[in-house]
């Protein structure tokens, strides 16, 4: 049996294999509705949210997250609305965070429903910049960035350079107004009280969400079940220490109750959240492992330590995401002063042990 399928059995899935068929939803709990969408890429679905609600005098929905702005989402959409809003209307929409899969059709189901946007700031502000800047996601300054941590092909970085517009090709506009969500803030949705919970080091800020009168939680991208969440450093914020932000965020899911049924935007529904925590910080204790053994032998790249973390053949755009990755690892050794970092001849970073 692989890793993978003994951390699977470690947790509990309550559906079994059921998965909602495509433009219909199953419920979970009382007015909890589960939507599953697909993705072009390796990730290839995300799930989505109905909670039956009362807003502002108006019977309805809302509608947590939104996948991407394609034409096979808003064809799904469509089927959704006929057969599964009961005949009442989207009544708000809530985003977790910025990323294109959860954020790309949040301008169009506000304008159709008239429905206001709910999200943290930090995340609103940054996709309204993201969706606004031609080269975000890409351009000379990314790919400079990705050579100074070690990819120095010259094709690879080239793609890096045309890559225009990725992010407004998939968000190609962001609602011009929302209602801010933050960490610790209540929000009644359909006469339950949902606390949101802030996390850090996968988005700027990214907003959970937690029932305790159904014994659920809206996971997001924090907590997936059978992959890690992507931790990435990027160039708008070279020196971040994502990686540590990301398993102090975590850690604040501890409190709940164990029996927590999570709901994550990857994946399917589960029960064993303790379980789930512990594996993830397991999961990146050995990566961290094998980052410092790797030090040790010679100063190390970002772009080094690809095969060391990711034992899998990987395409461009699967690069991007593992180098910004690669680098949350150094940087959490870094930061914790076990490793040092110095720019080499060639204006490389590269680590090695204190």
């Amino acid at each position: 049996m692989s890793l993978s399928a003994e951390l699977e059995r470690a947790l509990h899935y309550p559906l079994a294999d059921q998965l909602p068929a495509p433009g219909r939803a199953i419920l979970l709990a009382p007015g909890v509705k589960w939507l599953r969408m697909g993705l072009p890429f390796a990730l290839d679905h995300i799930n989505l949210w109905l909670l039956r609600d009362r807003f502002q005098g108006r019977e309805g929905w809302t509608v947590v997250d939104c996948c991407i702005d394609h034409a096979e989402s808003r064809a799904l959409w469509e089927q959704v609305f006929e057969h599964e809003l009961e005949g009442l209307p989207v009544v708000r929409v809530l985003v977790t965070h910025m990323h294109p899969d959860h954020i790309g059709l949040a301008h169009w189901l506000c304008e159709r429903w008239q429905a206001p946007l709910w999200i943290s700031a930090t995340d609103f502000q940054t996709a309204r910049y993201a969706c606004q800047v031609v080269n975000s996601f890409g351009g000379e300054r990314l790919a400079e960035y990705f050579r100074s941590h070690g990819m120095v092909g010259a094709d690879d970085l080239e793609k890096i350079r045309n890559r225009k517009s990725y992010y407004s090709n998939l968000v190609p506009a962001v609602p011009p107004s929302y209602a801010r969500l933050m960490d610790g803030a209540s929000v009644t949705i359909g006469g339950h009280a949902w606390r949101c919970i802030a996390g850090y080091g996968h988005a700027p800020e990214h907003m959970a969400l937690h029932c305790e009168g159904l014994g659920v939680l809206i996971s997001g991208d924090m907590v997936l079940p059978r992959i890690s969440t992507n931790v990435s450093v990027y160039e708008m914020e070279p020196e971040a220490d994502a990686l540590t932000l990301f398993l102090d965020s975590i850690d604040r899911f501890k409190p709940l109750p164990q029996d927590t049924l999570v709901l994550p935007s990857h994946g399917k529904p589960f029960k064993g959240l303790h379980t789930r925590i512990q594996q993830l910080h397991e999961h990146h204790r050995d990566r961290l492992a094998e980052v410092m053994e790797a030090a040790r032998a010679k100063p190390v790249s970002a772009y080094d330590m690809l095969p060391v973390l990711f034992k899998r053949p990987l395409d461009l755009h699967q690069t991007t995401f593992a180098l910004g990755e690669s680098v949350a690892h150094l940087h959490r050794l870094w930061h914790g002063g076990q490793l040092v970092r110095t720019r080499d001849e060639q204006g490389v970073w590269r680590f090695s042990p204190a």
